[in-house]
């Protein structure tokens, strides 16, 4: 271990969207993802019964748990004595109570990084409002909290997610798999909002890169799916579906698809139930066989990545930024009017 270094915060925070662990923590999450929102209670009823299925347990709560103690490892290594809190959007512990205890433990300036490398209204712009809210319910006390700059291209997440779609078209092996087409899938958001930021361009860079990197040789065609979609279906939301585009593809004669999460870095239940159950239902059904990609948060170079972008804040001396794309290292500070919420 390398000798302490003093630097200007005095905590690291992880953020989250968070989910439910148990059958009766169901209910209480989908109200907070929904609240303000006007949802049919039979929505919510069908939603609820998916997570039910798997015990009403979401993956993403224990892989944030696991992530502490790593993420608190890579930074001691690299001689920070930064403790790592941890706080969800919308599951315990909810951001609003590890603020709290922050405060408590007499932390004045932390610096968050969030669960979403991407930018727009709920993969970033929500996550400031929320964190300002949590500060605010803390009182005076609370401690400063920055933001890490969104980093859909870094190397901690693109070379790693390359490697777990190698695995994923291995698994299809040499036969349907040796011409499988590659999907990227995200979570879809309303076209309106997508005009507005940068999120569509940088999960498209994000999957051009992994695309190159898993397949070099370019043997295997690949496009951009979306999944999760929700709200009015009057209102529009980027396409295609990715049930749809697997069914276009078996049409056209397309045997095999190896699929990478790339819009949910975290393992998570939208990932489990969108892509694991109804996208596989989608090929099987078609006669397209299926490979999904593992997330990347368990993998030593991503939390390496979560260490890198709390570095280049904290490095006394500017330090390079890791990216691989080209659409522009995202600022530290958002301007005010970035990636506006819905109107």
């Amino acid at each position: 271990m390398t000798s302490t270094v003093t630097t200007g915060y005095d905590a690291v925070l992880l953020v989250a969207f968070g989910g439910p662990e148990g059958p009766d923590e169901v209910e209480p999450f989908l109200a907070r993802v929904t609240a303000g929102r006007d949802i049919a209670p039979e929505r919510l009823a069908e939603v609820g019964a998916r997570y039910l299925t798997a015990g009403g347990v979401s993956p993403i709560n224990g892989r944030l748990r696991a992530l502490v103690p790593a993420v608190t490892a890579d930074l001691a290594d690299r001689g920070y004595d930064l403790p790592v809190f941890w706080g969800n959007r919308n599951a315990p512990p909810l951001l609003a109570d590890t603020v709290a205890g922050m405060r408590n433990a007499g932390i004045r300036r932390a610096l968050a990084w969030v669960a979403s490398p991407y930018s727009s209204f709920s993969t970033c712009r929500q996550y400031r409002e929320d964190l300002d809210t949590a500060c605010a319910s803390a009182g005076p006390d609370a401690p400063l909290i920055d933001r890490i700059r969104p980093h859909h291209d870094h190397p901690g997440l693109i070379e790693t997610a390359a490697d777990r779609l190698r695995e994923a078209l291995a698994v299809l092996g040499n036969g349907p798999g040796g011409d499988a087409h590659l999907l990227f899938s995200a979570h879809s958001i309303p076209c309106d909002q997508a005009t507005i930021c940068d999120y569509a361009e940088q999960v498209d860079e994000a999957a051009g890169l992994v695309a190159g990197r898993a397949d070099p040789a370019g043997h295997h065609s690949w496009d951009v799916v979306w999944q999760s979609r929700s709200g009015r279906p009057g209102v529009p939301w980027l396409e295609p579906d990715i049930g749809d585009r697997i069914d276009a593809l078996a049409a056209d004669g397309v045997r095999a698809v190896a699929v990478s999460p790339i819009g949910f870095p975290v393992e998570n239940f939208e990932i489990a139930w969108d892509l694991d159950v109804e996208a596989a239902r989608r090929a099987q059904a078609a006669g397209v066989a299926f490979s999904r990609a593992r997330a990347v948060d368990d993998d030593p170079r991503f939390v390496k990545m979560i260490g890198d972008l709390v570095a280049e804040r904290i490095e006394p001396q500017p330090v390079d930024r890791a990216a691989l794309g080209s659409l522009g290292i995202r600022p530290d500070t958002c301007p005010g009017n970035c990636c506006p919420g819905p109107a």
